[in-house]
């Protein structure tokens, strides 16, 4: 080989085998790799289970996913012998398999519903249901409980069990926010895999042997990790239940809306669950790009802001209520009584694409470079906690309504205050006094303009104050830690005479003679056109599961 020569790099294979495997009579194609119960449930054949999920590791201890499988039945040659479509001939065993704990193979046969497996699953219903209370009336799992749901299709109408049942220990504080009642406690060790698996916190286990074994914590531990209550959403029994739900709600009554969490820049997704225009629990929702199946018990429990009885219910032109007409007349004169120089606008990390993109526009409206927004650094969890407190810190940046660094325009802002060269000052839920600025610079401004949902030390300063939405009364959408473009959406109506932040904006730019929008697709439209990142794209495009941005 010469000097110059060069050779090519090997080309790496990427691509995934594809495994023939026959469920329930078609063939089907499905990558290496793949459990054999996710297969079958992706041919559309499901396969009841309980210690089976698809984020854990797979013990197969519950039974409930058991099979009938067959091999390639082999020929003297020690090849396949196929049939009239070309496909291998099954030599089908007459013993039942677990489908959670294996693998698709090539040639194999499965058969989910055949007589000797519907009989398989009323034996193993009736060994669960043995020892198991007849508490459904009073239990919090009522509803989506899955002994509930199987036994109806594979239970008895009869218990053929003439001993008495074995008591086990009921209503066990095992946690700061878990309660365990181990007489409901089929041993799925869901529980179990998922704080050593996924929360790396091994408190959990089973003791005692046969019909005696309960779930338990380890001596001197308690079940207090900040993912504590996702056990409480995989247990498919009412085994572990949540102080804050337990007895509360029935799920059958609650009003579940899709959405995304706020407390952090990661955006988990969640279920928020309502009735009567109250939060009553909050759960992750399924979202391999963000969180997976899981949220901190941190983010769900922070909700009862959203019902706090000081929530700001009415606009207010110095203390007192007013028309809305009214007060966007009086927030708008105050501000045009000020050079456009002399305002600026404090916006928030909290906020909506669609609000920052309205608060950078009443900033060009009144030609000012005076807007930021407050940063939020915290220590994440290198989980699903993130560094970033702020739920749209990339939004912000993306729309600009901050700086490189946010928070970097604060500190002139209030110097600016404190100078004179500032008298007038928009701030968009936030508490100025957290932004660097003191009571007496609050006192110095001509015009105090705050929209938000609570009372705050700067509100009693303001000579406007517009009452606000909570995440959870609004839609919009946000942009997560990691670029990806996320819907948010309303579970519940503001109260009184709130509105959304995006209206209120809009008609504050509209007063000051700038342009608004109808409507939040309209909105939305006009944030698209200017903005290349979001170009082409709608709310109905995000979906469920949201969009990774380009940049």
């Amino acid at each position: 080989m010469s000097a110059t020569a060069t050779t090519a790099e090997p080309k790496v294979e990427t691509s995934v085998p594809m495994i023939n495997v026959q469920v329930d009579g078609e063939w089907k194609q499905f990558p290496k790799g793949t459990r054999l119960i996710e297969a079958c449930m992706k041919a559309g054949s499901y396969v009841p289970h309980y210690c089976y999920h698809p984020a854990l590791s797979s013990p197969g201890n519950c039974r409930m996913c058991l099979i009938e499988m067959g091999t390639p039945k082999m020929g003297p040659d020690r090849k396949p012998e196929l049939g009239e479509d070309g496909r291998p001939l099954i030599n089908w065993s007459p013993k039942p398999a677990i489908c959670c704990a294996l693998e698709v193979s090539e040639g194999i046969g499965v058969r989910t519903n055949s007589p000797l497996v519907e009989e398989c699953r009323k034996g193993v219903m009736e060994f669960l249901l043995i020892n198991h209370p007849l508490d459904c009336p009073i239990c919090d799992k009522a509803g989506e409980c899955r002994l509930q749901e199987f036994s109806v299709e594979y239970g008895h109408d009869a218990s053929r069990f003439e001993d008495n049942k074995v008591k086990k220990p009921k209503h066990v504080d095992i946690g700061e926010r878990i309660v365990l009642d181990d007489e409901r406690c089929i041993l799925c060790s869901r529980c179990i895999r998922f704080m050593k698996e996924v929360a790396k916190d091994d408190v959990l286990g089973f003791v005692d042997r046969g019909s005696h074994t309960s779930l338990t914590v380890h001596p001197g531990k308690r079940l207090d990790s900040n993912y504590s209550l996702n056990t409480v959403d995989i247990c498919p029994v009412g085994a572990l239940t949540s102080k804050d739900f337990r007895f509360k709600m029935r799920v059958w009554f609650l009003k579940e809306t899709k959405t995304i969490d706020t407390n952090c820049g990661t955006g988990c997704n969640i279920l928020i669950g309502s009735r009567e225009n109250k939060i009553h629990r909050i759960t992750p929702r399924e979202n391999e790009a963000v969180n997976a199946y899981w949220m901190p018990d941190s983010h769900r429990l922070n909700y009862t802001y959203n019902h706090r009885e000081d929530r700001l219910k009415a606009p207010l032109v110095k203390g007192s209520s007013v028309r809305w007409k009214d007060a966007i007349t009086a927030a708008g004169d105050g501000i045009k009584a000020q050079a456009g120089s002399q305002t600026a606008i404090i916006a928030s990390g909290r906020m909506t694409n669609e609000e920052l993109f309205l608060a950078r526009r009443l900033a060009k409206t009144l030609v000012t470079d005076l807007i930021d927004i407050r940063p939020r650094a915290q220590k994440g969890d290198g989980f699903l906690v993130s560094d970033d407190a702020n739920p749209n810190t990339r939004g912000a940046r993306l729309l600009g309504a901050t700086g490189a660094t946010p928070g970097s325009r604060l500190p002139e802002i209030a110097a600016g205050i404190a100078g004179g060269s500032v008298t007038s000052l928009i701030v968009l839920g936030e508490n100025p006094l957290h932004c660097g600025l003191t009571e007496t610079d609050l006192s110095k401004l001509s015009s105090l303009v705050v929209i938000d949902i609570l009372p705050n030390g700067a509100t009693k300063f303001a000579t406007v104050v517009l009452p606000g939405s909570a995440s959870a009364e609004k839609r919009g959408s946000m942009v997560n830690v990691n670029g990806r473009l996320q819907r948010l959406n309303r579970a519940l109506s503001a109260p009184g005479e709130a509105r959304d932040d995006w209206e209120t904006l809009s008609d504050l730019i509209k007063a000051l003679g700038g342009e608004g929008a109808s409507s939040l697709e309209d909105l939305f439209k006009q944030m698209a056109s200017e903005t290349s990142a979001l170009a082409g794209l709608n709310f109905g495009k995000i979906g469920d599961l949201g969009i990774d941005l380009k940049s």
